[in-house]
């Protein structure tokens, strides 16, 4: 039985839903720009990128274990499913698999990958702690490195092609900083200098809608760069669209909890638009 709660345990450590945005946001951004490849090099892109993500979250969760134990007590170290020490090791055996796996690609996207896993490590241990709104954008862009890795992993170098999906980490941001509304009072508990903290709940909630729309607007570059066709704008302007609509919900007066977490809800269902452009672009 004990065997099985660390195992849980560990499965929970991964996150392995948000391996479908970093190692598939990589992997479908290698497919629409290199759509002929072996099945090896297939793996190695979309399991690089998961391992480092999971890296990430793992080393996260040894370093917010005091802060999870008062707020999020179902994380698997103060729930005593793994102990600090176990995170540490399959953080380590994460980023080892994760460097390995990128190596073998090429040198630049073991480059992407080295530096990634730095920030995550920093972001970690001292920027979480002392700017949240800095930590959101961390987080945010190294999202956006997922694009960049898949052509670093295509093509061996990074080009308008990627650059131009990467303005998409805005919106990541915009995300982050509404979901650090939701979690106002556990950060105020833990002591997370967060920007509803710093600046209030209104305030926050309209740079996030800023970020959303800036995001809206530069979503179409790649097609005006001539990167994608139009299949991927017609997803592209449904998603804007929906990102614009949330957006005006967040700048109203008086604006309560509720109508945060039913936009950060339809902002975040609506991202599915995004892979789903990218699958067009493989298959069509």
């Amino acid at each position: 039985m004990a065997g099985l709660k660390t195992v849980r345990g560990i499965l929970k450590l991964l996150r392995l839903p948000y391996w479908l945005m970093t190692g598939g946001l990589s992997l479908l951004t290698f497919l629409a720009l290199k759509p002929t490849t072996n099945f090896e090099t297939l793996l190695l892109v979309f399991f690089s990128m998961a391992f480092i993500s999971s890296a990430g979250f793992s080393i996260n969760d040894f370093f917010d274990k005091d802060g999870d134990a008062l707020v999020k007590p179902n994380r698997p170290i103060p729930a005593g499913e793994i102990s600090p020490k176990t995170a540490v090791y399959v953080s380590v055996i994460l980023f080892l698999l994760g460097f390995i796996q990128a190596f073998l690609i090429n040198r630049l996207c073991f480059l992407i990958i080295f530096i990634d896993s730095i920030l995550l490590v920093v972001y970690s241990a001292f920027i979480k702690r002392r700017s949240g709104f800095v930590a959101n954008v961390l987080v945010g862009g190294l999202v956006g490195t997922a694009f960049l890795y898949g052509e670093a992993a295509a093509a061996g170098m990074i080009t308008k092609a990627s650059l131009s999906l990467y303005p998409v980490s805005l919106g990541s941001i915009g995300g982050n900083i509404l979901r650090d509304i939701l979690s106002l009072e556990g950060d105020c508990r833990v002591g997370y200098p967060t920007l509803p903290r710093k600046l209030g709940v209104e305030k926050s909630a309209k740079i996030a809608a800023i970020l959303f729309v800036a995001c809206a607007v530069l979503a179409p570059l790649p097609y005006f760069l001539n990167v994608f066709s139009e299949k991927y704008l017609i997803f592209m302007l449904v998603w804007c669209l929906t990102i614009i609509y949330g957006s005006i919900r967040l700048l109203k007066t008086h604006l309560s909890r509720e109508d945060v977490r039913k936009s950060e809800r339809m902002l975040t269902m609506s991202m599915i638009l995004l892979p789903l452009a990218l699958i067009v672009e493989v298959i069509l």
